[in-house]
This record gives C-alpha cells, structure tokens and sequence, in this order.
C-alpha cells in the first residue's frame, strides 16, 4: 500500500493509514533524516485524537499519550499510544534497558522511530512502514507486512 502525500492532505493519509493497518498494534517508520516520520507521527496521533502535546521523543526516547477513551463495563479506560524514538541508542541492549521491549509487546499502540538500530526487539508483526522524500513538500508512504 502506497500514498503520496504532503502537509496538505497528510491527515486523510493518516486515517486511510489507520483504515489500513486495523488491528495491528507495532509500527516502524523507515526513512532519512528529515523525511517526516515525527510529522506522520504527529498526523497520526491526531486521527487518534491524543489530548497530549505531541512532540519528538528524541530525548525522552519514549513517549506516552493518552487517546480517546473506551467503555468497559461501567466505567471509562483510557487508551495508551507509545512514541518511541531509536536514534540515540546504539544497540538492542540499549533498548532493552529503556524499556523500549515493555512497550512493544505491552498490545498497546507504537510508532517507532528509527527502528533500524534495534531490529531484533520487534514483534514478528511488526508493520514496517517506508518515508521516501519526492521533493520538498512531497513524500511517499509505504506500507509493508499488514
């Protein structure tokens, strides 16, 4: 599955991308440095309606929103989506010991970030998703393993 997309129309890719990927709960985003992962990110928690501020987890490394709450039973439960970001660390053990591991396989929602520096800690359905830069304003999302 493939879009092309632009700040324009980026929030119509976001929710044909979550129509697209129903059920799965790991993401990894691909793509260089300034190619819009954090911005699709950012579209994406929006469809999502996250009350957060959503912002890079460079830093952080992870980051935790709240989104639009469910019903169980009587009450309200209120979902969790991880923002996790890779680029700093160096290796999987570095992962590992951020808690990158707890997050991936917590069945709560991630979008991973650079995930190329701890390729082994993915779950097996891991959703690898490709940001190609066409031209300044314009890159093409793909979608791999759904």
């Amino acid at each position: 599955m493939e879009w092309v997309f632009s700040l324009k129309n980026i929030s119509s890719v976001a929710k044909e991308f979550w129509i697209a990927v129903e059920g799965k709960h790991v993401f990894a985003f691909h793509g260089p440095m300034g190619a819009g992962k954090t911005t699709f990110i950012h579209a994406l928690c929006d469809e999502k309606k996250v009350k957060d501020a959503v912002g890079s987890p460079t830093f952080s490394i992870i980051n935790e929103y709240r989104y639009a709450p469910i019903a169980v039973g009587d009450r309200e439960t209120q979902r969790v989506l991880f923002h996790i970001d890779l680029y700093r660390l160096k290796d999987e053990e570095e992962a590992l010991r951020t808690g990158v591991e707890d997050a991936l396989y917590s069945g709560n929602i991630c979008l991973v970030e650079w995930p190329e520096r701890a390729p082994g800690i993915f779950p097996a359905d891991t959703v690898h998703v490709y940001i190609d830069i066409i031209d300044n304003e314009t890159r093409k999302l793909k979608i791999a393993n759904i």
